[in-house]
């Protein structure tokens, strides 16, 4: 029987989702993190805040995989963007996740790759990467923006600078960068659990001032959420 866990960072990420699950919610405290159960059009499924950055998003995955026994996880939120032509409300859905901030290079291991593991990146669910597809298309904003499919590239940094912003471009060639999805995908990939990373542009990664981020925040997690809200019927 499916069980999906879906992962916010953020309030603003998850509670178009909530809302939709109604009042018969069960809360688990767990962590000093509040999960959600209950049904999304027909499924069950456990909805989380995570909180910002890795460690965040890796508890609760692993919380997911083990206390709750998810048997998928998305990520759903915003990012930043990077990869050439996507621009503010267009999507990215997940190949695969990596780190951007992990260096032992000096140990001469690759930039992004985590020392005596067997794998660089984590790849996604090739099937819940066509559900996202598949969702998106069937959305009313699918005719004014994109979806594309492309590498995330998680780190604890905001991006905002463009000299940072190049370097991870040119090391990772990712599609966007944002602060938890390689860390959940780490958790699924141990755990050996489905994932997908959803992730609804807010930003360019650079000067904050010149990209109405404020603004951008809310529209994307909402949107970002919708189409999770169709793939729920998808998967």
């Amino acid at each position: 029987m499916k069980k999906i866990g879906i992962i916010g960072a953020m309030e603003v990420e998850v509670n178009f989702l909530r809302n939709l699950m109604g009042n018969e919610i069960k809360k688990t405290e767990a962590g000093g993190i509040v999960f959600e159960e209950g049904n999304l059009h027909g499924t069950d499924v456990v909805l989380v805040r995570s909180g910002v950055g890795k460690v965040n998003a890796a508890l609760c995955a692993q919380r997911l995989a083990l206390q709750f026994e998810c048997t998928h996880i998305i990520n759903t939120g915003i990012a930043g963007a990077m990869a050439h032509g996507l621009g503010v409300m267009d999507f990215v859905v997940s190949t695969d996740a990596v780190y951007h901030d992990m260096d032992a290079t000096g140990f001469g291991y690759k930039a992004g790759q985590i020392p005596q593991m067997s794998v660089f990146s984590f790849e996604a669910d090739k099937k819940l990467i066509e559900s996202a597809i598949k969702a998106f298309e069937s959305s009313d904003f699918s005719k004014s923006h994109k979806m594309i499919e492309g590498r995330i590239a998680t780190g604890d940094q905001f991006i905002s600078e463009k000299s940072v912003k190049s370097r991870i471009a040119n090391e990772f060639a990712p599609a966007c960068v944002e602060m938890e999805g390689a860390a959940i995908a780490h958790a699924c990939y141990l755990n050996k659990i489905p994932f997908v990373i959803l992730r609804c542009m807010s930003d360019m990664a650079d000067d904050l001032s010149s990209n109405g981020y404020d603004f951008n925040e809310p529209v994307a997690a909402e949107m970002s959420a919708r189409v999770v809200e169709k793939m729920i019927e998808l998967i």
